[in-house]
């Protein structure tokens, strides 16, 4: 299908000054991702169900769900330049984490004859509440499959992606697999402190399978709300990683909450693969914060040899300490919490064997 004839479909600018046309994200033969209630929500780029209260919820998650993390939007075409503009609200400003990865986007394309999705290019946002750029190169101009992944930290609209007139533009491939991934969890899990948003590593999870994600980190704010379990139980998913320790305040809290939120989305969905987490940081020095951490792992632990007591054959559980590997630590964070990119890495790479057998995906 050539682009230029998808302008007598749907209403779009004209050509620009560098020969582009944009069309809304939106739009297809464009195909988004990673926004669970899309249609309920009247199209916002929003992570929770918008009827959500705090009577539901707490107010933070509720404020980070314009955050877009593994939200893309995927498509096919041979435009030798990909370019993107959006504009911005709810930007927060860190001082431990690259723009790149509050705010930026980036490509990926997989082209005839590839086994996988490889970085192509991303964009370098400003301080300022919009952005425009070239996302994407393909000077050999191949019908290639792409995503443009949206920022980890920040909220987004009208965002618009420009291929060059007489390009065509098509629906990607269908993905391996169908249905998404869904993680729920912290900071950690929305992608802090990534470089950009392909490299969290639930982004690199969902790649490495070829399967849609659907990220519901809320940084600071997985606290583990029945009512979300509730939701979640109602998706068609193919697997969900629980993965909250981080954000549940206290001892008392987690214990009260875990159990019952893995419980939940069982129970609405008996023969789902259920991978259940702690977090990937582990304190090296103040017998204190160990004893903590060991009594939340005791905690989270429990959960899973409950279920598999009950004769559940869809749960796995990762020690988080296993994470980031026996070697050199010490370089997989930022702050001695939140991953850098060698950190998310690692937790792929350690995730990858125990999702690829919840999914009964083959090497």
């Amino acid at each position: 299908m050539d682009i230029t004839r998808i302008d007598r479909n749907f209403s779009a600018s004209p050509v620009d000054e560098n020969g582009f046309l944009f069309r809304d994200a939106k739009l297809e033969p464009f195909i988004l991702e990673g926004l669970a209630w899309f249609a309920e929500n009247n199209g916002e780029y929003y992570r929770l169900p918008k009827s959500f209260t705090t009577l539901d919820i707490n107010q933070g998650a509720l404020d980070l769900a314009n955050h877009t993390s593994g939200v893309c939007v995927r498509f096919r075409t041979d435009s030798p330049e990909i370019a993107l503009k959006a504009e911005y609200h709810a930007i927060p400003d860190f001082n431990h984490m690259p723009r790149t990865g509050i705010k930026g986007f980036d490509s990926y394309r997989r082209c005839p004859g590839e086994a996988k999705y490889i970085y192509n290019n991303n964009i370098k946002p400003d301080s300022s509440d919009s952005v425009s750029g070239i996302c994407g190169t393909n000077p050999e101009k191949q019908l290639c499959d792409w995503i443009i992944n949206f920022p980890l930290y920040c909220g987004v609209r009208n965002v618009q992606i420009g291929l060059k007139a007489g390009s065509v533009i098509e629906p990607p491939a269908p993905r391996k697999v169908e249905a998404p991934v869904l993680f729920y969890g912290s900071s950690i899990t929305q992608g802090g402190c990534a470089s950009r948003p392909g490299n969290n590593y639930c982004s690199m999870l969902c790649r490495a399978i070829d399967a849609p994600q659907i990220n519901l980190g809320f940084s600071g704010c997985g606290r583990g709300e029945i009512a979300l379990a509730h939701a979640i139980g109602k998706l068609k998913l193919s697997a969900f990683v629980l993965d909250y320790d981080h954000n549940a305040p206290t001892i008392e809290h987690l214990r009260a909450t875990h159990e019952p939120f893995f419980k939940a989305v069982r129970s609405a969905q008996p023969d789902l693969p259920i991978i259940i987490m702690t977090k990937c940081d582990y304190p090296n020095y103040d017998p204190e914060k160990i004893a903590t951490a060991d009594t939340r792992i005791d905690i989270i632990r429990q959960t899973y040899l409950n279920a598999v007591a009950s004769g559940d054959k869809n749960v796995w559980f990762i020690d988080g300490r296993t994470l980031f590997g026996e070697e050199d630590r010490d370089i997989c964070t930022v702050d001695n919490c939140h991953p850098n990119d060698a950190g998310f890495y690692r937790m792929y790479q350690n995730v990858l064997p125990t999702l690829k057998k919840a999914l009964n995906i083959k090497d």
